[in-house]
């Protein structure tokens, strides 16, 4: 239950971090304790951000172990021990008391995953198809991603054949089943956006993005997938040529480890980065509840400028885009090269954009979207299970299967459950 590796992890580990330099021991440890904390908590997870931000990601991995144990006030003394003097002083032992009851819950997510832990098993995952380990503070780690705060990635797995320049970033995102004019309103907006010298930045999914990469790759301009699951894991496969063809002129990114499989939760995680990623967001098609919508909602929060494609009043795809610029969330696209001249101007620091505000009924309760993606058609899942690919605890977990229960997305049979 701790991230050390030993040899064998050692050794993956400086296959993974090629060209970087050398490293300590100590700073070996720092990043095993990131990979380790990447398997433990979900994408996000602004506990295990905030603990790795204030106690570094060994110390709180240890203390993390520790306290399955001894409880949480491990980690609570350890919190009240990196406070400032100052800190100390102003809320003494009740600081230590506050963090351990705020800590409980996080515990109990993390719990099915810290037991089983095994750090060297991901490296080796990662080497076999020949993927690279970025952290804060690399050269190549995308400053923008930092604007995420406790909720930004630990750390970022890499397939690419080279380093990417630094450019201003446009993130392409629409439907999946888009239109004819969604798909030509998608390929000019990043044609532009190559002429500018931008980097296009997407998911990889059919329909909206996969056009974007396609465009990208055709004018000879870098892009960027961003993958819900790990970076071998390339999904859909229909689009796996395309992946790998990403990958060599530009790069698939993943903050989750090799071998996590693609669901419905981690690809709305999966949008707070392609949002960090791209100095503007543009959304080209989205119905009434798109995934495209929330990437605008982190593109707004973030404050980055966000653009909507009009389209037929007639047209289910055009609905999320209209409601994003009549509620002024988003600039209106005029022309094409619109987008591709605001990410230029805001990277120069000329453009101000006002904060998104959540959509109503864009999102779905992310406790029943964990557990049921978790589940299967065929067989069924032991609670215990569905906590451990959820990420949950079995508390949250049992309620979530309870909601899912009732509103027809979960079967509850007698050695498990199983898919409604």
């Amino acid at each position: 239950m701790t991230a050390h590796a030993g040899s064998d992890g050692r050794g993956s580990l400086a296959r993974l971090r090629a060209g970087v330099g050398g490293t300590s021991e100590s700073d070996d440890d720092e990043l095993l304790a990131r990979v380790a904390w990447s398997t433990v908590a979900e994408p996000g997870d602004r506990t295990a951000g905030e603990l790795v931000g204030r106690l570094g990601a060994a110390r709180s991995m240890r203390a993390a172990s520790a306290a399955l144990e001894d409880g949480p006030a491990v980690l609570g003394r350890m919190l009240l021990g990196a406070a400032s003097h100052a800190e100390q002083d102003e809320v003494h032992l009740e600081l230590a008391q506050t963090a351990a009851d705020a800590l409980v819950p996080a515990l109990d997510r993390w719990r099915q995953r810290l037991v089983r832990l095994d750090v060297p098993a991901v490296l080796r995952a990662a080497s076999a198809v020949g993927s690279t380990l970025l952290v804060p503070g690399d050269d190549d780690w995308p400053s923008g991603l930092d604007d995420l705060g406790p909720h930004a990635p630990l750390v970022l797995w890499r397939r690419a054949t080279g380093r990417l320049e630094d450019r201003p970033g446009l993130a392409v995102v629409g439907a999946r089943a888009n239109t004819v004019l969604g798909a030509e309103a998608a390929a000019e907006i990043t044609s532009s956006a190559a002429d500018a010298g931008c980097l296009v930045v997407s998911g990889g999914a059919y329909g909206i993005d996969a056009t974007a990469h396609r465009v990208a790759l055709a004018a000879g301009v870098p892009t960027v997938a961003v993958l819900a699951g790990g970076v071998d894991q390339l999904y859909p496969a229909a689009n796996s040529a395309m992946l790998r063809a990403v990958a060599e002129h530009g790069a698939l990114l993943a903050e989750c480890p090799p071998g996590t499989r693609p669901s419905r939760w981690r690809f709305l995680a999966r949008n707070r980065l392609i949002a960090a990623l791209g100095t503007v967001s543009v959304i080209v098609e989205a119905g009434a509840r798109s995934g495209a919508l929330n990437t605008a909602h982190h593109a707004g929060q973030l404050g980055r400028p966000v653009f909507a494609v009009p389209g037929p009043y007639s047209s289910s795809a055009s609905v999320g885009c209209h409601r994003l610029i009549a509620d002024r969330r988003a600039e209106i696209v005029v022309h094409p090269k619109d987008p591709a001249h605001a990410a230029l101007r805001a990277r120069s620091g000329n453009v101000f954009a006002e904060p998104v505000v959540p959509i109503a009924g864009a999102r779905t309760d992310p406790d029943v979207l964990r557990v049921v993606d978790a589940l299967s058609r065929r067989r069924a899942v032991t609670l215990d299970e569905v906590a451990l690919r959820s990420g949950l605890s079995l508390a949250d977990t049992t309620d979530a299967l309870a909601l899912a229960e009732l509103q027809g997305l979960a079967q509850r049979g007698p050695t498990g459950w199983t898919a409604g």
